[in-house]
């Protein structure tokens, strides 16, 4: 019997290549099963709830005053009525719109190294674009289940917790108020948080023949990475400025009232004219955490330097798979 010493065993194994991380591919269509009308049911379930509000709100000032007003107060009362976030019928919802959603696109997420995230960390995913809606980080969700972290939340502009149905629909989702106190609070929990840099500003900035983000001056989605530790993703979507078509005014005039407003007034349609996208393919691609020193108060130079870190990875991703997702034309701008 030969004997192998603990030195030639060693000398073994530093000969071996490290095995390079093969990205971890998941396919909605395939992970879930799901028909046209469950698909069309959850999508309009998840997008419709604004336009239902809306609809309600213009249409109590057609109808006799009487119930009109009966009409706005039970509006009002939803605006500031509590909402049980682990309410079972809540996840019941979240889930089934999570796995029809996916496989109506269909979604696919592409991860670099699934086993570069663990389950006893905190990160902070930058998702790019926002397009007219960022159907895109469903995939991102627990109620997905493909990423391998037990607690993730979708951070939104407060305005949508503002507003009826939607509010509901939102929190049982998973999305939480994008404060800088919430973010923190979160990331401290051990909630990894998924946001959306440039924000509903890119919808004001959107064009048909390019992709544009607005990231240049956002940073502190990556201020708040670095007061808490926690690594940032690159995360790019593929194809999501394609499910809906739109048309919004345009102008320096336009710009000033988004910004002001911090809404932007723009008409879109799917399917049939309704608020259901068109099924168009989203390829998500999640890139490996950037590791993120602690500071509890960062410069502006180092702020600088991770958010550059940031900036060229997001870069990195979307040159590097354009062409495997099948738009090997499109053009990335970041203002």
């Amino acid at each position: 019997m030969t004997m192998v010493t603990e030195k030639e065993e060693v000398r073994e194994n530093e000969r071996k290549p490290e095995s390079k991380p093969q990205p971890r591919v998941f396919k909605g269509s395939e992970e879930f099963q799901s028909n046209r009308l469950h698909s069309f049911v959850a999508l309009i379930v998840f997008t419709g709830a604004a336009h239902l509000t809306l609809a309600l709100f213009f249409g109590s000032f057609m109808i006799p005053l009487s119930k009109g007003v009966l009409v706005l107060g039970f509006l009002a009362i939803l605006v500031y009525l509590p909402i049980n976030e682990k309410s079972r019928f809540g996840s019941k919802l979240t889930r089934y719109i999570c796995k029809h959603a996916c496989s109506y696109f269909p979604m696919t997420l592409h991860v670099e190294d699934i086993k570069a995230f663990h389950p006893d960390r905190s990160y902070v995913f930058g998702f790019e674009p926002h397009s007219v809606l960022p159907f895109g980080v469903i995939a991102l969700s627990n109620g997905t289940g493909f990423m391998p972290l037990p607690k993730i939340k979708i951070l939104a502009s407060n305005s949508v917790f503002r507003t009826p149905f939607v509010r509901h629909i939102w929190t049982w989702f998973g999305i939480a108020a994008v404060t800088k106190k919430n973010f923190i609070s979160l990331l401290e929990a051990g909630c990894s948080c998924v946001i959306v840099p440039g924000g509903v500003h890119e919808t004001a900035l959107l064009e048909r023949d390019s992709e544009i983000i607005f990231l240049k001056t956002r940073k502190g989605f990556v201020r708040v990475a670095m007061e808490t530790g926690s690594p940032l993703v690159p995360v790019f979507c593929f194809g999501q400025s394609n499910v809906f078509k739109w048309v919004k005014p345009s102008g320096e005039r336009y710009l000033k009232i988004c910004k002001a407003w911090k809404f932007n007034p723009m008409y879109f349609w799917g399917v049939w004219g309704t608020p259901l996208p068109f099924s168009r393919p989203l390829d998500i691609v999640v890139g490996k955490p950037i590791e993120i020193k602690k500071n509890p108060q960062p410069s502006v130079e180092e702020i600088d330097e991770a958010h550059s870190q940031f900036v060229e990875a997001l870069q990195d991703l979307f040159e590097r798979y354009k062409a495997e997702v099948g738009c090997p034309d499109r053009q990335l701008k970041i203002l």
